[in-house]
């Protein structure tokens, strides 16, 4: 099945109208979690159980004053809700419902705001820390938030990976990407050895490119390095152990497609393509690549 590695690009923080880190409790479980919500009033969210540190996924809308996150299974049946009545987004405290969508169980969130990551201008000199949505099955994610004096915004300048349930830290890289938010890593087996790596996204283009850092697992050490692995919008075919790139500039005018195979955890190139616009045809023309 052929995995697609490419993420909506945020043109800018200006479309947010929150994207905010909390701490508090589920009843008497203490969780972790992270909205974000938009100025359309649809978002998402993620929240993991302290004690679990597994990341639960959501997906958000504001309806008038009540913000709802609605969690799902696998299956992408609606499983709970988390309801927040008079939601506003400078508040310090977050109080509402977790409602089990099965039995009917309703229980008490109380949640207190930790960071704002809108607020670049808080940030300067600071580090923040904001869990991911995705996580390995016995360790979790979180990004490294920073601010320099040259920056309008907040970028991502690393990323640590903890163990689940003792929060021993793993390992820690520094990065120099742009911050998306809870979506900035994913995971699959990008070097098709049959053991999940994960990747970082570093950046948009004007067009509809992004790029992302690479980070395999190496089984004799148990840690992950970053790879060489480099291209525009990369799709990751496991079935065919291949590496297609896309890349597209010039408002669409020039177009290079990219085949490669892994070897030793490295891209070779094994075939490619280019194409430039022909007015005169008014349509992509295949050239030679340079």
């Amino acid at each position: 099945m052929k995995q697609k590695i490419t993420f909506l690009f945020l043109l800018t923080t200006t479309f947010l109208s929150a994207q905010i880190s909390y701490k508090g409790f589920i009843d008497k479980y203490p969780i972790e979690f992270v909205s974000e919500v938009y100025s359309d009033g649809v978002g998402s969210g993620v929240y993991a159980y302290t004690n679990y540190d597994t990341p639960i996924s959501l997906s958000a809308k504001l309806k008038g004053k009540t913000l709802v996150f609605t969690e799902k299974d696998k299956n992408n049946k609606e499983t709970a809700k988390l309801s927040f009545e008079n939601y506003n987004a400078k508040s310090s405290q977050l109080n509402g419902i977790w409602k089990d969508l099965n039995s009917g169980k309703e229980l008490t969130i109380r949640l207190t705001k930790e960071f704002d990551l809108e607020k670049a201008y808080d940030m300067e000199g600071k580090e923040r820390e904001i869990l991911q949505s995705v996580s390995f099955k016995d360790k979790y994610f979180k990004l490294i938030i920073s601010k320099d004096k040259e920056s309008s915004y907040a970028s991502v300048s690393g990323v640590k990976i903890f163990e689940k349930k003792t929060d021993k830290l793993i390992q820690k890289f520094y990065v120099e990407c742009q911050l998306l938010g809870i979506g900035n890593i994913s995971i699959d087996d990008y070097n098709f050895d049959g053991i999940p790596d994960f990747s970082v996204y570093e950046g948009g283009t004007a067009g509809p490119d992004s790029t992302s850092l690479y980070f395999l697992y190496n089984p004799k050490t148990g840690k992950y390095f970053e790879s060489s692995f480099s291209g525009s919008s990369l799709e990751f075919d496991s079935k065919n152990k291949r590496i297609y790139e896309h890349n597209q500039c010039c408002a669409g005018t020039s177009v290079t497609e990219a085949e490669y195979k892994v070897v030793n955890n490295k891209m070779v190139l094994l075939k490619q393509n280019c194409f430039k616009l022909d007015i005169k045809l008014g349509k992509l023309k295949k050239v030679k690549c340079n």
